[in-house]
């Protein structure tokens, strides 16, 4: 892959985080474990002390990051910046993934069930989207 040049020679390595907004942090994160596997990252933990401040998880160990900051949920006004959070997962533990739906009872923003009909073929993936 060909080098690209930027401003001040500046290159980004990765994402390091994103922000999430959600009414419980530590509700949300124990939604994000049981579903997705991530884990509150033990050396961030501290920041959450803070009504502020963010917990941070991952699937990773850290290297990269979902902070979960107090504050109402996307579905809860228009939207504002980002609208998806997409994880990469090999096509197997979709497949696994796409099969413990029923047992999850996962609901979108709507309140509507999240289902494996909802799958959408996508040029080189498939996406769960409501």
């Amino acid at each position: 892959m060909a080098e690209i040049e930027t401003i001040q020679g500046v290159r980004v390595e990765q994402i390091d985080h994103i922000e999430v907004f959600v009414p419980a942090r530590r509700e949300a994160a124990r939604w994000y474990q049981r579903v997705l596997g991530l884990q509150i990252l033990r050396d961030y933990e501290h920041w959450a002390d803070n009504p502020g401040g963010p917990l941070m998880i991952s699937s990773d160990g850290g290297s990269t990051k979902v902070a979960l900051f107090r504050g109402p949920p996307q579905s809860s006004s228009d939207p504002v910046g980002f609208i998806r959070l997409a994880f990469r997962v090999a096509g197997e533990d979709f497949l696994t993934f796409l099969d413990a739906l029923p047992e999850l009872e996962l609901t979108d923003g709507m309140g509507r069930s999240v289902s494996p009909d909802l799958v959408k073929p996508r040029p080189f993936v498939f996406s769960l989207l409501q």
